[in-house]
Order: structure tokens, then sequence, then C-alpha cells
């Protein structure tokens, strides 16, 4: 009976010592990354989309190449750039949280957020990421028109943009600065298309349109007939610019269109990249930091891309930047 009892406890203390062996000591800790079983969590995915505008435009191509860079360059971004009926269209597509970047002209942007012009109520939540190329304010006639300047418009049919659009609204304007209302003057509302056909058959004697040059219905106009433009003079550019802030100065150099010999000063709007002010702060500085690193790539779709700059990143931004974009311009 005590050998049983013996052998019992020695069994007993077999088991502790394994045990001991096995389990005691200091226990190893395990591997802050899990260890190989445990898997990499996947990078967080932030899907944009990007509101640019026909597909035959300007906007379009510059937001593809945009939405490769940052797709390319800031880990878990997935961006598309999508057509639309570009700034107007843009701004509710943004308010309406359809879109997450847009590409908008300056002046429509400052309309938005002050709720004027095109829009009844202010956008307030809408900030500003950078300014890319201007789209410049172009008055076009023929040369047999006698019109040497805006005072001339007087008494003329005139084509002022589509109803509505912001090439009307930047007509009235310069217009208006040179003390000429639509009382003054016959108007016409046609879009860049129509006021070219219209002035080429001669139903129109001069037309405003608001586009980044060589813009393509004037170089058409001035392949078949003597195309002269019009120069605002300084007085006039100054007083627009002190009352609306998005416009800057601009020259037209001699050459870019055929038989328009001398360089023609005018105004410019810009073509710009606007967020909601809820973006985060270090997405949108990532945006505008890629961008301006990859400028070749924004080059290479549209010739645009050469006005791009840093440096002009910021003029005539009509609205509060966002907090990413502006450390972003802090840091040059």
């Amino acid at each position: 009976m005590s050998k049983k009892v013996l052998a019992i406890a020695l069994a007993a203390v077999l088991i502790l010592v394994m045990l001991a062996g096995c389990g005691g000591g200091k226990s190893t800790p395990a591997p802050e990354n899990g260890g190989e079983e445990e898997e990499a969590k996947p990078q967080e995915q932030i899907f944009l989309n990007i509101a640019t505008g026909g597909t035959a435009g300007t906007y379009y191509p510059l937001g593809g190449a945009l939405s490769e860079i940052w797709n390319n360059n800031i880990p878990g971004v997935n961006s598309t750039a999508q057509s639309t009926g570009a700034s107007v269209a843009n701004i509710n597509l943004l308010k309406e949280g359809k879109a997450d970047i847009i590409m908008v002209q300056n002046d429509i942007t400052y309309y938005a957020a002050n709720g004027v012009e095109l829009f009844e109520e202010k956008y307030e939540d809408i900030r500003g990421l950078a300014i890319l190329y201007p789209e410049t304010v172009q008055l076009v006639t023929l040369a047999n028109k006698g019109i040497n300047s805006v005072a001339d418009l007087k008494g003329k049919r005139v084509a002022v943009g589509a109803a509505g659009s912001g090439a009307e609204a930047n007509a009235r304007q310069i217009l208006n600065a040179a003390g000429i209302t639509y009382d003054d003057i016959t108007e016409q509302y046609l879009s860049f298309a129509e006021a070219s056909n219209n002035l080429k058959d001669g139903n129109v004697d001069a037309a405003f349109l608001t586009a980044g040059f060589p813009t393509a219905a004037v170089t058409d106009i001035a392949a078949q007939h003597n195309l002269q433009l019009i120069s605002l003079d300084d007085d006039l550019i100054e007083k627009l610019m002190n009352e609306y802030p998005y416009y800057t100065k601009i020259t037209i150099p001699a050459g870019t269109y055929s038989g328009v010999d001398e360089d023609i000063q005018t105004v410019a709007v810009q073509a710009m990249l606007a967020v909601k002010s809820d973006m985060d702060e270090d997405l949108a500085y990532n945006l505008v930091k890629q961008m301006y690193d990859n400028l070749d790539r924004i080059k290479a779709a549209h010739s645009v891309g050469e006005l791009i700059k840093p440096e002009t990143g910021t003029e005539g931004m009509p609205i509060e930047l966002h907090p990413g974009a502006q450390k972003y311009f802090d840091e040059l």
C-alpha cells in the first residue's frame, strides 16, 4: 500500500516538473505585429470623385491626369475623374455630396460662396485647394465693324454669352465698368460656338467669350475673316479688379491668332480646385503637394499645364483656402 502511495507521489512530482519545464519562467511575448499568423491590415481606401467638364474641354483631361497622380502617389486614394457640365454644375455636385473635388472658375466660386449672380444662397462650406490657370475674357470682333474699344459697343449687336453663364456675367461686369448697360446695346445670349457662327455670318458685331487661349472658336474666325481683338484700357481693368477680387490682368501675346499682330490687354478669371471644408487636412495637403510634385504628367495631358505653378497657386483665390492647402503654400 505504501509502495502504491509512493508511486502516485512520484508521478505527481514528475508531472509538476514537466509542467514547469513547458510553461514556467517568463513567457515569451508575442511579436508586436501579431506574428506570422496575423495578416497585415489592408490600407483604408479613400474614394474621391473629381468633377471636371465636357470630354472635349480642358477640365476633363486635366482631371484624368490629377486622378492618376493622386492614385499613384497617395496611399489608399482611389479617385475617378467624371465628365460634367463644368463650373455651375460642379458647384451643385459638391454641395450635394456627389463630388469630392471640383474644377471650377474662380468667379463662379465667388458667386456661390456669396450667394450672388447665378446662386440664390451662400455656399459657406466650400474651400479652395489651388488656382490652376487663367481663363481669359476675350472681346472679339471683325476689322470692318469699326469697333476699337469697349465704348464703341454702344448701339451694336453683342453676343454676351449663354443666359445664366459665367461668360455672360463677365461681359455684363465689363460693360457696366465702362458705363454701358444692356439698354445701350442689342444683347444676344449665345454660346461660344453660336457667337462664332453669328459673327462670321454678320448677325452680330462683337462677342464676349471666356476661355483659355488660343480658343478654337476664335482661331476658326481668324482663319476665315480679318479678326480683331479689343484691348481693355488700364483704368477699366483697375476698376474691375478693385470691384471683383477674382479678376487678374493678362496679356494675349501678339501672334496668338492669325492677323492679330499686337499684344492684347484684358482680364482673366482662373480655373481652380475646390473641396468641402470638412475634407481631412492631411488629405488636402497631399492632394496639393502631389499635384505640384508631378506637373510633368499634367503638362502631358494638356498645354495649359505649363501655366500651373505653385507660386501662382493662390493668385485670384476668391474664397478661404482649405487648412491643408494653406499648410502647403505656407511651406513654400
